[in-house]
């Protein structure tokens, strides 16, 4: 198993990739911790984790919170004594052209998709640092790439996202902690479910493999850089996007 008696952390785990990787996880031996703002959703994560054989429990997680962030990452170090790994999963949308946006909506995105990132990865460095290892994965997107039209504050978060895990990556990879980020194309979440079909289709010509990807294509990318597989990748995007940014 590829994370055995590792311990994960991953956030917006209620619910779309961040539970198809709390069960990924687990079926590779790794104690998940799933963090979501989701009470129900996140204890149905974890209800499922254990149906499989597999060891976990629920926090209750604004990542928007500072307080929050290191409550959480108290509770892991208290039932486990240690943190492996962070994925910072979470993350909302607040479409609308720019000449709408509000300065709510924009707080908003940045506060849960940019500063909450940063709040999960205070919380759990030093313990990381002290281990001497530690892997922090940040979930970019093909916005934070290339933008889109209506996604300014959501583009602006990934793209910050992006050069927080290079300087990261620079920072601590010394210390033997390794910040990768993953930057997923169109997925058929409950986060895309809004999006109008004709624009799914549109996605869908676009891309080479002619079709959207599935939670379970980022939860594997999440797997790899996570794993001993990847221990010489560090400051890396890794696109799953079906060759969109081609």
């Amino acid at each position: 198993m590829k994370l055995e008696n590792k311990v994960a952390i991953i956030t917006g785990a209620g619910s779309g990739i961040g539970k198809e990787t709390a069960l990924l996880f687990a079926l590779e031996g790794a104690r998940v911790v799933v963090a979501d703002i989701n009470e129900k959703g996140g204890s149905e994560t974890v209800e499922e984790v254990r149906k499989n054989g597999g060891e976990g429990f629920f926090v209750k997680l604004d990542a928007s919170s500072r307080e929050q962030s290191k409550q959480m990452a108290g509770e892991v170090l208290e039932r486990y004594g240690k943190i492996d790994v962070l994925i910072n999963n979470a993350g909302i949308v607040q479409d609308a052209l720019i000449f709408k946006m509000t300065e709510e909506q924009w707080d908003r995105v940045i506060n849960v998709n940019l500063k909450g990132a940063f709040n999960c990865i205070q919380a759990v460095v030093e313990t990381m640092v002290s281990q001497g290892s530690g892997v922090i994965i940040n979930a970019s997107s093909v916005v934070g790439l290339f933008g889109n039209v209506g996604q300014a504050n959501y583009a602006a978060a990934k793209a910050g996202l992006i050069g927080m895990t290079k300087a990261l990556a620079k920072e601590l990879g010394k210390k033997g902690v390794r910040v990768n980020a993953v930057a997923p194309g169109f997925i058929t979440t409950p986060m895309t479910s809004n999006v109008p079909e004709k624009i799914l289709e549109m996605m869908k010509e676009k891309t080479p493999l002619r079709r959207l990807g599935e939670p379970r294509d980022v939860a594997h990318a999440y797997l790899y850089l996570a794993s001993d597989d990847a221990q010489f990748v560090t400051g890396t995007v890794l696109s799953v996007d079906g060759g969109l940014v081609l």
